[in-house]
């Protein structure tokens, strides 16, 4: 046994001894033999990959005409891997380049919120974005750090010399901060300045060897080729802040890359931001050996509106001129804003959206202070965001409800005399004496006593159920989001602090009380007077493309979201016919009786505060097939009526047809040396250069009485 046992372990220790023998040869061999080798080798690294920017997708109308495009442009970028090491080379190189970009009138990216001139001082309004830079990632100081500090940090941290002037350490602790903001590393370049021009990128090619790791790279870069069609739906792009990286890094996004901000710009990000390509950089002895595409970069979608944009710029006009011609009138001299929406009756697409006041983006981008330092708020969008009182464009809601109730039926008679007396303590009024009333008489002179009768009969929670079922205070759905509003009743009036006494219904059922809808919803409650009850959800989306529009990936389809069950069969032919008798008021250039078919309109002139007032209608056309339903405010305004009839030449083309009809008659009435003078024929393309105005102050007071609500 003990020679056996010894035999083992000398067996044991001889193997131990030969295998680090062994190893100690080859340790030997790759130190001394093959060291160099091995040396070189270690030497050569490939250092991650970068990111090709994808392009981002178009933004078109309906007709494939480019609201939003992208252009070829020349970025200036900064590649770490071709950068110097030095910190205090990379300085001279940011300064020289800077310099010559200011000598060019270019400005390079900065965010730093800090004044360019000493004394040093925070820029206002811009909370979120010092304490990013005070914080933990970035310049690792105390919350009570200056903006001196701020500065001395970063001439510390990067070594920026003394022998700079103030404002030249300024310009390099700027430059640097946005670097450590935007990640820059060999895997992440750094954008210096884009879309410069072309004097400036010879120059940066002619003298490239002042700039190791300079470069210009041809990207796509956002072009408004209509800044004024639609500017608050479209919205706009930007940088991603700090708080919103730690959310979108997950998603694939990097510091450098822009992202919709509001709009559709926003709503429509996932299909418009594309797919980022990817390359590869191999690194020898320190320079670059290879460089590498591995993932080819994929544009990103093209978003087709429903909208016309030839149409929308029509509109805009007609609204604009309309605020403008009572800006000349003793009465609407105060009106100030308003809004006009215009949908599909039998799909609920937008087909028109404006606002006034209204913007640029180009502006916008270009001056932000300049353009929401403008009167009367340009920026917020009126369609969808702005809350107003409908006024007697409601009563079409009441004589739903009442009927299909069965309150009153199509032929039953409230009697008007001027004041409503049910209730002791309160003793509202009509603007007229219209004696025994029917619904259609009712709906066509607007009289608030049938209202405020049928309205108290019927009671608020049905009023606010019918109400609801048109879209009226309720959340739409639609793509770009919008003001929900709210209705009269007992829990709005709880919600605000107030007491709800049964006489509010009264003012419920004429659209005043506690009452706030957006124009978008007075045209969705159209619709549905149009479609007999049936409630489209509204979209301004109406496909989604590949980037050359070759291929359709997405469209919208109209989607019914509410349908009002009919208990009373003639409900809408009541209804109907007093919006046409409303409709046949209008006189003159403006008149609605001499169109090729019957319009159905409700006006309205809701009290906006005190003394003041708000000009509202809605509508739709034609009768019996409608296809277009619209709705539109005036704040503090008068007559907006009489931009129905310009809504609906304009849609249809009538108004190109009367100018070719008018040039053509001139010219008939021409002497043959007057047409010789005539250089050229106005046509349909270029008809609509200006909308006429109203007529005189006494049409509006004949009208006033034969529409007493408007």
């Amino acid at each position: 046994m003990k020679i056996a046992y010894k035999i083992r372990i000398w067996t044991l220790v001889f193997l131990t001894l030969t295998a680090m023998a062994l190893c100690g040869i080859r340790l030997m061999k790759l130190q001394i033999v093959q060291g160099e080798e091995f040396l070189e080798k270690s030497k050569s690294s490939t250092l991650g990959s970068q990111t090709i920017k994808a392009a981002r997708g178009e933004i078109v109308d309906s007709k494939g005409v480019a609201i939003v495009r992208n252009k070829v442009g020349f970025n200036v970028i900064i590649e770490k891997a071709f950068f110097p090491k030095d910190l205090q080379e990379q300085n001279e190189i940011i300064l020289k380049l800077a310099k010559m970009l200011e000598a060019d009138g270019v400005q390079w990216v900065e965010s730093i919120p800090i004044t360019k001139t000493t004394p040093y001082e925070y820029l206002e309004n811009r909370d979120k974005d010092i304490a990013t830079m005070r914080d933990d990632n970035h310049l690792r100081l105390a919350v009570y750090a200056t903006a001196d500090d701020c500065i001395a940090e970063l001439i510390k941290k990067y070594k920026i010399s003394d022998s700079y002037t103030d404002e030249e350490k300024r310009i390099i602790a700027g430059i640097r901060y946005e670097m450590l903001l935007k990640d820059f590393s060999v895997s992440n370049r750094y954008n210096f300045a884009e879309d410069v021009p072309m004097n400036t990128v010879a120059k940066i090619k002619e003298l490239s060897y002042n700039f190791p790791g300079v470069d210009i790279v041809e990207e796509a870069i956002r072009v408004y080729e209509q800044g004024d069609i639609l500017p608050h739906e479209i919205g706009t792009v930007g940088p991603i802040y700090a708080e919103e990286y730690k959310e979108l890094k997950d998603k694939g996004y990097g510091y450098n890359d822009v992202i919709g901000k509001s709009g559709i710009e926003k709503a429509m990000e996932q299909y418009l931001r594309g797919e980022d390509g990817t390359r590869q950089i191999t690194i020898s002895n320190g320079e670059v050996t290879s460089v590498e595409v591995t993932k080819e970069a994929i544009p990103g979608n093209t978003v087709q509106l429903t909208v016309d944009s030839k149409f929308q710029a029509k509109l805009q006009q007609i609204l604009e001129n309309h605020i403008n011609w009572l800006h000349t009138q003793e009465k609407g001299k105060n009106a100030y804003a308003g809004a006009v929406v215009v949908l599909n009756a039998k799909t609920g697409a937008v087909l028109g959206m404006v606002n006034y006041p209204t913007y640029n983006i180009n502006d916008y981008i270009n001056n932000y202070s300049e353009v929401a330092g403008r009167e009367h708020q340009p920026l917020i969008n009126r369609a969808i965001d702005g809350l107003y009182r409908p006024g007697s464009t409601f009563k079409t809601v009441t004589a739903t409800a009442a009927m299909n109730e069965g309150i009153v039926t199509g032929e039953d008679t409230v009697v008007c005399n001027h004041v409503y007396t049910f209730y002791h303590d309160i003793s509202p009024k009509c603007l007229g004496w219209h004696g025994p009333v029917n619904v259609v008489k009712a709906l066509q002179v607007s009289c608030n006593i049938y209202f405020y009768d049928v309205g108290r009969r019927l009671g608020i929670d049905k009023l606010t159920e019918y109400a609801g079922m048109y879209g009226l205070g309720q959340d739409l759905d639609f793509e770009l989001g919008g003001a929900q509003g709210y209705l009269a009743c007992p829990a709005t009036f709880d919600r605000f602090g107030m007491d709800w006494t049964p006489g509010q219904v009264l003012q419920a059922a004429i659209g005043q009380s506690e009452i706030a809808v957006s124009p978008l919803q007075m045209a969705v409650q159209a619709m549905t007077i149009a479609n007999r009850g049936v409630r489209y959800k509204p979209y301004i989306v109406d496909s989604i493309h590949t980037y050359n529009m070759e291929k359709t990936i997405k469209e919208t389809q109209p989607e019914v979201v509410s349908k009002i069950d009919i208990k009373y069969s003639k409900l809408y032919d009541y209804i109907e016919q007093g919006m046409i008798l409303a409709s046949q008021s209008l006189a003159g250039e403006y008149s609605l009786s001499d169109l090729p078919y019957k319009v159905a309109i409700k006006t309205g002139t809701p009290q906006r505060a005190a003394e003041k007032t708000d000009s509202a209608f809605i509508g739709y056309y034609p009768v019996g097939n409608p296809e277009i339903a619209f709705a539109g405010i005036v704040e503090e305004g008068e007559y907006s009526k009489y931009m129905v009839r310009k809504i609906i030449d304009a849609y249809y083309g009538y108004d190109e047809i009367k100018a070719a009809q008018t040039s053509e008659t001139a010219a008939q009435n021409q002497t043959p040396s007057q047409a010789s003078e005539t250089t050229a024929q106005t046509t349909p393309a270029n008809a609509q250069t200006s909308q006429s105005q109203p007529a005189a102050e006494t049409t509006f007071v004949q009208d006033a009485q034969r529409n007493e609500d408007d």
